[in-house]
């Protein structure tokens, strides 16, 4: 075997050495900031006509759905760091549309710009610009024509600057720093610095509200369930963008419906499962207003949510339910839903299995389980034995005839005796043979004997 490497032998050349790797491999920090996988993009957001703190709040919560980092640019203006989001929108491209289509379905213009700083970001949208610049290189050459009038410095100050000939951005940063600082202030220069700077910006991050509550005030008294109905249908969209841009979900949901005299009359929806989707929630509330009697007109509407829950997609199944193994939970989970609220909470329950043996002792009703919980509770036992569906509340006496229960005739016992003694601790001591029996119209039905003098028959249950 020829070895890798070997001395040369006397009289022999030495080999040539390797060339030397670029400079950009022996140095990564040298790479250019536009290029380094690390480096921030940002996207300025203008919203022409906008004077509303509230609303440019509610729009910067509903901007959290593209990327945690959005920071307030008041009176008309958003800026939000977009470098960790591009994947999930297919580039800067997708993001535009998404980010321009959510505000026109918001009833707000908009112009979007992406540039390296959030400053130049939102002075590109401010000028009318739908720029995409990805490089500090290709930063100053862009921003060189805009207006300085979307810096938004003190009239006096763009007055004197324009009587000296500097009418734009490009000018302004031609000038000397020194004397620049010297004759319009430090914050001008300051201004200009953040337009290009390669340093990582500090922004003033905006947290969104973890309560959602809106109140609307109708034109009119309404006393038209579908009237109301429509009213609400704004509001629970609202709600679902502040449920998305949380990646939450609410479980309750109260709304309240105002009168001129009186106390508000309120609707509570309970749901199975976090839940978020302004449909699915419309759908709940209409059935539950219909349902619900108005003691006099409506002149305004509440909706509430104080609890938010972590929500989770799930991949529905390929099949339908039923249909080759297909899931039924989401479907039953509608189903407690839709029952909640046409009946209300009250008279929707699960149930729950407990920890004893006697068939009276073994089971509690509980709330609907909600759609995470799957599986047996920890600590209970699967019964050793069939049980059936339908128990009764009280065990009936059944006739006995040569030896043998009757019920419209004589039973025909269909399996082996399981003996259950249980409830010696407590008083309620039983001790009973149960039976599978079949009776003379094949109803199958759950029968005991007691152990006991003397020895009485029973139906306990009847299987579906």
């Amino acid at each position: 075997m020829k070895p890798l490497q070997s001395r040369p032998a006397p009289g022999e050349a030495l080999p040539a050495p390797l060339p030397l790797p670029p400079r950009a491999l022996l140095a990564p920090a040298a790479v250019p900031a536009a290029a380094h996988p690390s480096a921030e993009l940002w996207a300025g957001l203008h919203l022409p006509g906008l004077a509303d703190a509230r609303r440019l709040e509610e729009l910067a919560t509903q901007m959290h759905a593209f990327t945690p980092r959005v920071s307030l640019e008041p009176p008309d203006g958003l800026t939000l760091e977009v470098r960790g989001s591009l994947h999930l929108f297919e580039g800067v491209a997708g993001l535009r549309t998404r980010v321009l289509a959510h505000c026109e379905a918001q009833g707000q213009p908009a112009v979007l710009s992406f540039a390296p700083t959030p400053l130049a970001a939102l002075v590109a949208a401010r000028a009318g610009k739908s720029l995409a610049v990805l490089s500090h290189a290709q930063l100053t050459g862009q921003l060189s024509a805009l207006p300085l009038s979307v810096l938004r410095w003190p009239q006096p100050v763009v007055e004197r600057l324009q009587r000296t000939g500097v009418r734009t951005v490009g000018a302004a940063l031609r000038l000397p720093r020194a004397g620049f600082a010297r004759r319009f202030g430090a914050a001008q220069l300051a201004t200009l610095d953040a337009l290009t700077s390669s340093t990582r910006a500090v922004r003033r991050l905006f947290r969104p509200r973890e309560r959602f509550r809106r109140r609307h005030e109708l034109t009119c008294e309404i006393s038209s369930h579908e009237w109301l109905m429509n009213a609400f249908v704004p509001m629970l969209g609202e709600l679902e963008q502040f449920l998305r841009a949380r990646g939450s979900g609410v479980m309750q949901l109260e709304c309240r419906l105002l009168h001129r005299q009186g106390q508000a009359t309120r609707c509570q929806l309970e749901l199975a499962a976090p839940a978020c989707a302004a449909a699915q929630l419309a759908a709940l509330l209409r059935v539950r207003l219909e349902a619900l009697p108005l003691p006099e007109p409506v002149r305004a509407l509440e909706l509430r949510a104080a609890t938010l829950l972590p929500r989770t997609e799930r991949a529905r199944s390929l099949w339908q339910p039923g249909e080759h193994g297909g899931s039924a939970g989401a479907e039953a989970h509608e189903l407690i839903e839709r029952l909640h609220a046409r009946l209300g909470s009250g008279a929707v329950h699960g149930l729950a299995l407990l920890d004893g043996h006697r068939p009276e002792c073994a089971w509690t009703l509980s709330a609907p389980p909600p759609l995470a919980r799957h599986g047996p509770l920890c600590g209970i036992t699967v019964p050793a034995g069939p049980r059936p569906l339908w128990l009764l509340k009280q065990p009936q006496p059944l006739p006995v005839r040569d030896g043998l229960p009757q019920r419209r005739g004589p039973l025909n016992l269909l399996s082996e005796p399981e003996r259950i003694e249980s409830g010696w601790w407590d008083g309620g001591d039983v001790a009973r043979d149960y039976y599978t029996a079949c009776d003379p119209h094949g109803v199958r039905l759950w029968v005991f004997r007691e152990r006991g003098r003397p020895h009485g028959w029973f139906l306990h249950g009847i299987f579906g």
